[in-house]
């Protein structure tokens, strides 16, 4: 199976001070690290999610527009599911510096005709590094036209309508989902 992947860059960064895309992680910018990390997976489509185009998008990523009004991720996730053309999306946050191909290229094994799947650390989803179905489209649309922007209440709903299969992390991968928020956790 081919699959698209999306960069969601769209947050205000409200705690970082500055856009996090970049925001200098290791010597590199975060944009940097995680285009990289998408390219090894060698994706059929490779998006950029954003209020507006980025400046630093390489030539190679298309840049999709978060679904007005930008409303977090949702917006982007909504926007890139929209603009695919393949089965599959995977989604990857801008701020997870410490994401692994391996550990990504695990999820997407697991992922089924139809059927995507979401990481979960005990009760709580993490669907910054997921994968998704194109059938979930219709979902997040619904979801943006609710009131209720909570990716947690959407993923919830995928799952219960057999879109996403959930999958535990294990204790040594919780590292992988790590998030870059304010300048501290840059150090």
């Amino acid at each position: 199976m081919k699959f698209a992947a999306v960069l969601l860059a769209g947050g205000e960064s409200r705690r970082m001070g500055q856009d996090k895309s970049t925001v200098l992680f290791r010597g590199k910018p975060l944009w940097r690290i995680q285009i990289d990390l998408l390219r090894k997976l060698e994706p059929a489509e490779l998006l950029i999610s954003a209020r507006t185009d980025p400046s630093w998008r390489p030539n190679d990523c298309r840049f999709v527009s978060d679904a007005p009004p930008s409303i977090g991720p949702l917006s982007g996730l909504s926007a890139a599911l929209h603009r695919m053309q393949c089965e599959h999306l995977l989604a990857l946050a801008i701020d997870m510096p410490f994401m692994s191909e391996k550990y990504l290229r695990s999820l997407y094994d697991k992922a089924e005709p139809g059927r995507g799947v979401l990481p979960m650390i005990d009760d709580r989803a993490e669907p910054l590094a997921a994968i998704y179905p194109r059938s979930a489209n219709a979902d997040v649309n619904a979801a943006l036209r609710g009131q209720d922007f909570s990716l947690q209440t959407l993923v919830r709903k995928l799952v219960a309508a057999d879109k996403l299969q959930t999958v535990p992390v294990k204790e040594a991968e919780r590292e992988f989902f790590r998030n870059i928020n304010e300048p501290a956790d840059v150090n």
